[in-house]
Formats: structure tokens, C-alpha cells, sequence
């Protein structure tokens, strides 16, 4: 296979709604798939929503913030979790259709929260991806990843990985990734501004791979109807009436090709953005530029990768 369709759904999230989500999410890539898409790719936490109030919202981060732990406490509650029954459409979606699809969230492990992009592909388990490092404000809710979900799917047309958000400034995530092949990179973020677009596609140029740039598109209004639809909180909904603006995250999705050129763009609103990859590209670029290959030198850097899972908790008898 040389030729490859995707689309990146580039959509309002349902804030803390996590089973309005998967339903939409589905709705979503179905009718991506129906449009020819054979991978599909969503933002950075679209099963929850990406946390805007910890940006947005004064005071958020003040120790014991009673709208903050209100707000935790619902998060905990609705997330994901590893093997979670809930996520079973979008499973059946890719079994049936063969297409991959891409899709953060907010996951539960234990009592802590990460920020897991999974990627959904045919016949087999989804693949997590739990960012390395929750960046800044984010620290507040998020445990930081490790490398045991550090990976690729392999497809019969390539390889395909996420990173999430600032990530994509991390120097050895990306050279580790670039040593696992990608042909298909998903460059998750909230929304993809200048410096997010830059970065992704940097990424596919450093790469020589195509990035999906996928961001979300959220109002204030959106943060007022998730709290809503999980019953609500005071305390919470204090914290959202403090936040200023209307348009949060914008959109501005984007798709690339390994020689960095933009493939398809985005608008500022809800839409299916399309493109067909000729995955031929890649090699042709490989001639000039490998950067796990003729351009590193070995002999000189030398990364090691610890893809142990690290639990914090061993009970051995």
C-alpha cells in the first residue's frame, strides 16, 4: 500500500462527559472512516476534555482550592481505565472498518490520572501512550508516564505512533520515536497554535514521516454543559465562572508531509479535516536526511530507553 487516507476530527470535546464522549468520538470517526479515511487521529484529551481551568482560571492552582478538588474528584470519577468496557465501540469500529484511530484521554491508573493518547487499531488491544511529562499547570492533576508505552502499532502499510503536546520539544522522545520507523505520527495537542504548528511539522521533516497535528476546538460554554451532564458542582462551577473568553482552543488542525510542507489545514471550528499520504515520499526523503541513520553518529550519542513499566510497588514473595 502507497497511498494512504486519514483525517484528523477536529471537535468540540464534552467536557468531563466521559460517556458522551465515546459516543461522539465514535459518531466522529465513522463518518471520518465513511469519508475513505483509513486512520483517524483526535486532541489531546478529547475523552474529558483538555483541563482549561487550569490556564484560565485564577486561583486554580492555589493549594486546596475547593472548585480545583471538586473538579479532581469528577475527573477521578468518570476516567477511563486500562481495559475499560466503555471504549468497546471504538474498538468495534476499527475490528470492522480495519482503520486505526487515535484518541486522548484521561485515564485512571490506581488513584492517580494520566494523559493517555491510545490509538484503537483492528484485531488487537489498544496501544497507550502516557505523556512523559505533564506540562507546567498540567503537573497538578497528571502523573507523569514512563517508557513502557513508549511504541508503535504496526500496520500493513507502516508504522504509526503519538506523542503528545510539549512532548514534541523533548529532543530523546523524538529521537527514540524516530528510531521506532513512523511512517503516520500523531502530534496531539489542545489546540495547535503557530509554535504547535511549527513543531509538528518539524517533527515530520526531523522524522521523514507524515504528522497529523490534531487540536480541539473548546468555549467556556462547553466547561458549564459537561459539568452539567455529571451532576454538577458548586464548587466547580465558581471556578468556571471566573474564566474570561469565550474561544479557548481553536482548532487549527493540521496535516504534513515529511518534507515539512502543510497537506491540509484546519479552520478555527468544528470540522473533518482530510488528506490522502503518498507513503512513497518517505524513502525518497531518507536520501537526504535520516536521522536515525546516516545522519547520527553513533559513535558519538548513544540513547538508552528504559521501557520497563515503572509501578513504584513491587510484592515479591
Amino acid at each position: 500500500m502507497t497511498v494512504l487516507n486519514v483525517a484528523i476530527c477536529q471537535a468540540a470535546p464534552i467536557p468531563l462527559d466521559f460517556a458522551g464522549g465515546i459516543e461522539k468520538a465514535t459518531r466522529l470517526a465513522r463518518e471520518a472512516i465513511e469519508g475513505g479515511a483509513q486512520f483517524v487521529a483526535f486532541g489531546e484529551t478529547f475523552l474529558g476534555g483538555y483541563p482549561l481551568w487550569l490556564d484560565e482560571a485564577p486561583g486554580a492552582a492555589l493549594w486546596d482550592h475547593p472548585g480545583s478538588k471538586a473538579l479532581h474528584a469528577i475527573m477521578l470519577d468518570q476516567a477511563i481505565v486500562p481495559g475499560d468496557e466503555r471504549l468497546l465501540p471504538l474498538q468495534e469500529l476499527c475490528d470492522e472498518s480495519g482503520a486505526c484511530i487515535s484518541l486522548g484521554a484521561h485515564e485512571r491508573v490506581r488513584q492517580s490520572l494520566y494523559n493517555n493518547q491510545l490509538l484503537f487499531r483492528p484485531g488487537e488491544a489498544p496501544l497507550d501512550h502516557r505523556k512523559l511529562v505533564p506540562t507546567h499547570g498540567e503537573r497538578l492533576i497528571w502523573m507523569r508516564g514512563d517508557g513502557s508505552t513508549l511504541g508503535v502499532h504496526q500496520a500493513e502499510w507502516g508504522k504509526a505512533g503519538n506523542l503528545i503536546c510539549w512532548e514534541h520539544w523533548m529532543p530523546l522522545a523524538r529521537a527514540a520515536m524516530h528510531n521506532l520507523g513512523e511512517a503516520v505520527h500523531v502530534a496531539a495537542w489542545p489546540t495547535v497554535r503557530e509554535e504547535y504548528a511549527l513543531a509538528s511539522r518539524h517533527y515530520a521533516m526531523e522524522g521523514r514521516c507524515f504528522v497529523l497535528a490534531a487540536g480541539l476546538v473548546q468555549h467556556r460554554d462547553d466547561l458549564f454543559d459537561g459539568l452539567e451532564r455529571v451532576g454538577g458542582s458548586s464548587e466547580a462551577l465558581e471556578l468556571f465562572n471566573a474564566i474570561e473568553g469565550e474561544a479557548l482552543n481553536r482548532g487549527m488542525s493540521l496535516i504534513a508531509a515529511p518534507d515539512a510542507r502543510v497537506l491540509a489545514q484546519a479552520g478555527e471550528g468544528e470540522e473533518i479535516l482530510h488528506a490522502e499520504l503518498d507513503l512513497s515520499e518517505i524513502g525518497g526523503g531518507l536520501a537526504s536526511l535520516d536521522t536515525d541513520g546516516h545522519y547520527s553518529r553513533p559513535d558519538v550519542f548513544e540513547l538508552n530507553v528504559d521501557v520497563r513499566a515503572k509501578d513504584g510497588v513491587v510484592f515479591s514473595s
